[in-house]
């Protein structure tokens, strides 16, 4: 089962960095729309992604004409304007997960012809907004737990000690 971020005009290098990270450690593909606000050579893009990156599934768009050209599926908007929140929705395989710039979101073109396919998470009325990776990892684990993580280790063992010497 595929889930597709698709970040849209990211600025901040280490968000798109952490965002990277949390594709690669759940095996989500990971699509950056241009403009970007930074290079993707950029030191702290690499830094936050640490040693990641070749786990990475990663495609590269000028814009979101071209993205829409090259991709279909079911798409989902997040955006902290929207009427529905990300727990109502079902999501299929291979769908999309869209994030707009830091400072702006999404652009409200795309959303007002997707009313139904916004959705938001919630947070307290006086708040902007979370942190753009931090939203990305909320709904990326919120699609991978509807789908009982496949693919993904669910368990861990201790360095010092075994879980079965536990009585």
């Amino acid at each position: 089962m595929i889930i597709n971020v698709v970040m849209v005009e990211p600025e901040i290098p280490q968000n798109t960095g952490n965002v990277a990270r949390t594709c690669a450690a759940t095996g989500a593909r990971l699509h950056l729309v241009g403009p970007m606000g930074f290079t993707v050579d950029d030191k702290k893009l690499k830094r936050a992604g640490l040693d990641y990156w070749h786990f990475l599934d990663i495609s590269y768009y000028d814009n979101l004409n071209q993205f829409f050209e090259k991709n279909s599926g079911e798409f989902f908007f997040f955006t902290t304007k929207a009427r529905h929140t990300y727990t109502e929705v079902k999501y299929p395989d291979n769908c999309y997960l869209f994030f707009g710039k830091e400072t702006k979101g999404l652009p409200e073109e795309l959303l007002i012809k997707n009313p139904d396919r916004c959705v938001r998470i919630p947070m307290q009325h006086d708040i902007r907004s979370l942190n753009l990776s931090n939203s990305v990892a909320i709904a990326v684990y919120e699609t991978l737990r509807q789908w009982d993580y496949p693919q993904l280790e669910n368990f861990g063992q201790l360095h010092n000690y075994k879980w079965s010497d536990i009585i």
